[in-house]
């Protein structure tokens, strides 16, 4: 079983479905609303865990009803949560509106997010006994730092999900060992529209980067290689949420479990495609075995499998 730790954001995702997305200054009427588990850090330690993978979580999570229900969830998802402080004051929330369409905007609110500014006692020999180390950038930029350092003196892993998308210091791409932006995040990191140029570009600060561009798939390349996509499953999206988030975690699992990367990036492929056909984030993240599943019924029906 892969080892993976997560120094992330835990937060309570306020969701609001609605036929079209309200332009400025418009109102309009939803048809649902739902208070779902979310945070970048903790939909990818749950999408790990349900894939199969011993994950931890390092984060922090605030002192009310909401901090309660977030930690009962990583743990019923199989997560670790002894790294997951209580610290006075609200946990995070992230104010979400879905269309008809599965597309979303948000907006992050920290809350206990925001008093994640290092490492604390035990959280080195927690990264340093993983496979991988996931980070984000919902929790303040010293904190990530701090856990790449310690995932680079151990030789572990690191796994930088660019989200939301901000201008990064050169320490911490230079402890970076593969960088998953979406398009939008390869084009506000390099200023270039173009997932394949992004990509290059993106190959002089860190050696890996695989570009997530939606419905069209992934973008894979590495320093002295030719580059690789790989085609994403024609589905109909009702929720694209949590969509990067199983695929990183997914992606994880993969590697830790020693497959290629092109079979690790099917892999993953195929899990994002099932969590975008339910709604929510970590109650749409499927298991090992609805992945399994599906990827035994795409060959049998001559589409693409699982590589090695």
């Amino acid at each position: 079983m892969t080892a993976i730790a997560v120094l992330g954001s835990t937060n309570m995702d306020l969701v609001a479905y609605v036929p079209k997305a309200p332009r400025l200054g418009e109102t309009v009427t939803g048809r649902e609303f739902r208070t779902l588990p979310g945070g970048k850090g903790a939909n990818q330690a749950v999408a790990a865990a349900r894939l199969g993978g011993e994950v931890v979580m390092i984060g922090a999570v605030g002192a009310d009803a909401f901090g309660s229900r977030l930690r009962a969830a990583l743990g019923e998802a199989g997560v670790e949560t002894a790294a997951l402080r209580t610290v006075e004051g609200a946990s995070g929330t992230a104010h979400i509106t879905v269309d008809d369409e599965g597309a979303n905007s948000i907006v992050v609110i920290p809350g206990a997010n925001a008093r994640v500014t290092g490492l604390e006692p035990g959280d080195d020999s927690r990264i340093g006994a993983a496979d991988s180390l996931l980070l984000q950038l919902e929790l303040p930029l010293e904190a990530v730092v701090a856990g790449a350092r310690a995932a680079r003196a151990h030789g572990v892993r690191t796994i930088l999900t660019p989200a939301p998308a901000r201008p990064l210091p050169a320490e911490l791409l230079d402890l970076v060992d593969l960088l998953v932006p979406n398009e939008h995040e390869a084009a506000a990191l390099t200023g270039l529209t173009e997932p394949d140029r992004a990509a290059e570009a993106l190959l002089h600060r860190v050696p890996e980067v695989v570009v997530t561009l939606g419905a069209a798939g992934v973008l894979y390349a590495a320093r002295g290689a030719e580059p690789v996509r790989v085609p994403a499953h024609r589905v109909r999206a009702v929720d694209t949420t949590a969509a990067g988030d199983t695929f990183v975690g997914a992606l994880a699992v993969a590697l830790g479990e020693g497959r290629s990367m092109e079979g690790a990036l099917a892999w993953a492929s195929r899990a994002a495609a099932l969590s975008v056909q339910r709604p929510g984030a970590q109650d749409s993240m499927p298991t090992r075995a609805e992945v399994e599943r599906a990827l035994a019924a795409d060959v049998r029906a001559g589409g693409p499998g699982a590589a090695s």
